[in-house]
């Protein structure tokens, strides 16, 4: 580089030569720090984002969103979990930049119970919460001391029996609303046994109950669609709908992740809503 700059001034002396050399200095300065300044600014826009989640329909969504915010330069890590603990307790580990699995009424219980520090920054979608049929089929005729297992987490058994109730197969203390639980039934006339699961083993039990009452994802799982398969369900204009949405969370302070924003957006684009809306048929809503 000094051989071609003196070859290409000659001899005009050391003083012409030094101030040309050291104004090409300055211009390859620049040129460095804008192409500094633009790769700081290309990092800005794409990155990692890492997502705990369930399997069905949530990891299945983020599958269908990883090529479009990989078009924004967005790197899309999806880890599986089978579970609704082990999601929440990454996030406020630090270990993910979010999760997606549950519905507000869910992490407002596992806040208060555990003291963790999670808030919810977009809502997705709705799952409808849907009775089926095990060793029993005509929740109308239901048999006289009949098995019902339901989730046994604080929300869903809460919403379980609201359901159970909407169908006339028991009543519940006034007031009892989104925190009741089994002890909170005040009419039982088909003297109904309420056993109480977690949410991820109900579906195993419905050849041994009369009938089980299903979170939206897991009845994916066991091949069962609300719409198709329940004899009732929760439906789409209904309070549960926009109570039970299912949302993005992060650990309180990283509300603005870049990453996780540019997510939210993605999810709630018509792209994805088109998703959704085609392969659920209706057992996953889109929530506007």
């Amino acid at each position: 580089m000094k051989k071609r700059v003196t070859e290409e001034f000659g001899t005009k002396g050391l003083k012409t030569k030094a101030v040309k050399s050291k104004v090409l200095a300055g211009v390859f300065a620049f040129v460095l720090a804008a192409g500094a300044l633009t790769a700081c600014g290309a990092s800005k826009e794409g990155g990692t984002i890492t997502v705990a989640a369930t399997e069905v329909p949530h990891a299945e969504i983020l599958e269908a969103a990883k090529p479009v915010l990989a078009g924004q330069g967005w790197d899309l890590q999806v880890t599986v979990f089978n579970d609704y603990v082990q999601p929440n307790e990454v996030v406020e580990a630090g270990d993910f930049d979010c999760n997606y699995f549950q519905h507000s009424p869910y992490l407002d219980s596992f806040n208060a119970e555990r003291g963790t520090h999670l808030v919810n920054v977009g809502e997705i979608h709705y799952e409808p919460l849907g009775i089926y049929g095990g060793t029993e089929s005509d929740l109308a005729n239901i048999s006289d001391g009949a098995t019902i297992a339901i989730p046994n987490d604080t929300t869903n058994e809460a919403r379980a029996l609201l359901l159970l109730q909407d169908n006339g197969i028991l009543t519940l203390k006034e007031g009892a609303g989104i925190e009741a639980t089994k002890n909170d039934i005040a009419e039982n006339p088909h003297n109904v046994e309420i056993v109480e699961l977690e949410a991820a083993q109900v579906a195993r039990v419905i050849g041994e109950t009369s009938f089980v009452v299903l979170n939206g994802n897991y009845a994916l799982q066991a091949g069962l669609n609300a719409q198709t398969d329940a004899l009732a369900y929760e439906t789409s204009d209904s309070e549960a709908a926009k109570t039970y949405v299912n949302v993005i969370v992060v650990k309180e302070g990283n509300e603005e992740n870049a990453g996780v924003k540019a997510l939210v957006d993605v999810l709630k684009s018509e792209e994805i809503r088109k998703f959704i809306n085609e392969k659920y048929q209706g057992s996953v809503v889109p929530f506007d």
